[in-house]
């Protein structure tokens, strides 16, 4: 059992908090039993898993899920513990999962997808990846300058319906918009002062749903004719 705070592993791990280690590491962390859940459903890697004896003793069935899956487990004490996840109260176990790959551009085949530039809150995007995951969309997008997509407060706001949507972050979200556009889809987005309102426009086309920033709205990605609705 690990029980030191100056581990080797503990302090890797730790490093996963920030944007800079998960970048470095390309790995994120996946924090309670219900994540973990999620992830074992939809069969995503696992790398390293942690939890405590007291854990281990409430999911027999699920620690021995774990064990066939990741590619390293280990039994920590409840500070170790402590010292990995981002949470106050941590209900005994965190794993680690290997970073997304990109994400190809949206096609004309694409039936409902979204694309969201400069998010900053994580609790934002997690309840709108929530969302577009219960309305079955088929993938997201995320410009770069967005909070990371797997920042743990965005995955906890997910309520594990991160691992039920496609998504990636592109470098250029104009490019993914304009190609989406010229492959015959149609794009929709908010405005003030738009004169179409939602009930006006013809959902069962290809669309792409563009939302912006908190504060300064659609900017970069704020181009071109595009359909637009209140």
């Amino acid at each position: 059992m690990l029980t030191s705070l100056q581990n080797p592993l503990t302090k890797q791990l730790r490093k996963l908090h920030q944007g800079k280690g998960r970048r470095e590491q390309q790995q994120f962390l996946l924090e309670g039993t219900h994540l973990l859940q999620e992830a074992l459903a939809v069969g995503y890697p696992l790398a390293v898993v942690c939890c405590t004896e007291s854990w281990r003793s409430r999911y027999p069935d699920l620690f021995a899920a774990v064990s066939g899956r990741a590619e390293r487990l280990e039994l920590v004490s409840e500070p170790v513990l402590e010292a990995i996840a981002t949470t106050v109260h941590p209900d005994g176990v965190v794993a680690t999962a290997p970073r997304q790959s990109a994400m190809p551009q949206p096609s004309a085949r694409l039936s409902l997808g979204l694309a969201l530039e400069t998010v900053q809150d994580p609790g934002n995007l997690g309840t709108v990846i929530r969302t577009a995951a219960a309305a079955g969309a088929d993938g997201l997008w995320l410009s770069a300058d967005s909070v990371d997509l797997d920042h743990p407060k965005v995955l906890r706001a997910t309520a594990g319906q991160w691992f039920r949507l496609p998504m990636g972050v592109a470098e250029n979200l104009t490019s993914v918009v304009q190609q989406f556009r010229s492959a015959g889809g149609q794009v929709v987005s908010t405005l003030p002062g738009a004169a179409q309102t939602y009930w006006e426009t013809d959902f069962t086309r290809p669309t792409l749903i563009l939302l912006g920033n908190e504060g300064a709205g659609i900017v970069a990605c704020a181009v071109g004719n595009w359909r637009i609705v209140p």
